[in-house]
């Protein structure tokens, strides 16, 4: 069923069942993901080591990294492709998730520590603290953090976004604000009075949920978790932008104003699509922490921000599959640049974020629908439609 907008756009309708099934460009990526999924551990705890099909367990853990930088561009697409917020400071959100994963991974270390406390991590021994912080309470309890994996970025981001949009700060002003409060988390966080390692950071993880976290299996299994935390995300929002929640954030993103004399109370639609984006990146950033094996206040850099804008754009803005191949695409790239070319990486990065700006406004999906349209001019890509903000009126 389809719905003819004022402006001759057609958008499909019906039953909120179909999502999914409407969505070819989600089934494929899904399909590869689980393929994926199943054959990268198999490859590297199966097959030999001597065996032209083995997968080492540096890949696996380089292909983790991977998946937990799509899910971070997957959370940024869902707010900047269907809502139109450009946020600058993501990393935040990412950095915070990974914090509480390493100040449980931290508390597991106990007496096997260089200072041998069971209480203290050996920084603050170092530092000559002579008790825990009361802030690490409960860190020792592996659901109390996974429980501060969601709470603490979707605190920052409810308080934020709470003061923002109630502000009705928009468009570049955001986007400023955002840098600066990524970039006013980074300087505390390299203090060492904070509590949290200052410029080293939390690192010399040992266990997670009690097993050795350098063997093979585990780096398998966070591999696996790192997939299906991608799909589950990846799900969620699709579902959020396939349903009527979803036409409201693209009419938001298109016409904000009218969106608001239609009665409609955007600071709220934008405050709730705000939070689900930062849980989403708190949770790439857990899963990111025990595969990298560190935490450091410089994932609080305002470059890592920006470079998130990147992966979106380079893969197309608005289909959240799109920005799962940004994200991948364009961290390959960077890791085979700054082995080959380091003092290029950044001029290769910004020249490609112009060139992706001038010429492909809707990133590499954009450019192969438009291939894909030259060569089938009667058949429409439903994958790159998106609603026209015209067509919402309150009880539709």
């Amino acid at each position: 069923m389809t719905k003819t907008t004022l402006n001759g756009d057609r958008l499909k309708t019906g039953p909120l069942t179909s999502w999914l099934l409407n969505d070819k460009g989600g089934q494929l990526f899904l399909g590869l993901l689980l393929l994926i999924t199943l054959l990268v551990p198999i490859l590297n705890l199966a097959v030999p080591a001597d065996s032209a099909l083995h997968v080492s367990t540096y890949t696996v853990t380089l292909m983790g990294k991977y998946l937990c930088y799509a899910l971070l561009a997957l959370a940024v697409d869902l707010i900047w492709g269907y809502c139109g917020i450009l946020s600058l400071g993501h990393g935040a959100f990412f950095a915070l998730g990974g914090y509480a994963m390493g100040m449980y991974l931290m508390r597991q270390i106990g007496e096997r520590g260089v200072y041998g406390n069971p209480e203290l991590p050996d920084f603050m021994v170092f530092l000559n603290w002579q008790e825990l912080p009361w802030y690490w309470f409960g860190f020792d309890n592996f659901g109390f953090a996974m429980l501060m994996v969601v709470l603490a970025p979707a605190l920052l981001a409810f308080l934020f976004g709470w003061l923002a949009f109630r502000s009705r700060v928009t468009g570049v002003y955001f986007s400023i604000i955002t840098q600066a409060l990524t970039y006013a988390l980074m300087l505390a966080f390299f203090q060492n009075d904070m509590g949290f390692g200052g410029n080293n950071g939390l690192t010399d993880f040992k266990d997670i949920l009690g097993f050795n976290l350098q063997s093979d299996g585990v780096r398998a299994a966070l591999f696996v978790s790192s997939a299906l935390a991608l799909a589950v995300g990846y799900l969620i929002c699709r579902y959020i932008v396939s349903s009527k929640l979803g036409r409201v954030l693209v009419s938001v993103r298109d016409a904000e104003s009218r969106t608001r004399f239609l009665g409609y109370r955007v600071e709220y639609y934008k405050l709730f699509v705000f939070v689900v984006s930062a849980i989403l990146a708190g949770i790439a950033g857990a899963l990111y922490v025990p595969q990298v094996g560190i935490i450091n206040p410089g994932e609080f850099s305002p470059i890592n921000s920006i470079e998130m804008i990147v992966w979106v754009a380079v893969g197309g803005r608005g289909t959240l599959y799109g920005a799962v191949i940004g994200a991948l695409v364009v961290n390959y790239a960077k890791t085979y640049f700054t082995g080959a070319f380091p003092e290029l990486w950044l001029f290769l990065l910004g020249g490609l974020f112009v060139v992706t700006t001038l010429f492909l406004p809707k990133g590499v999906l954009g450019l192969l629908g438009r291939l894909r349209r030259a060569d089938k001019p009667a058949q429409q890509d439903s994958s790159l439609a998106e609603p026209s903000p015209t067509s919402l009126t309150p009880g539709n």
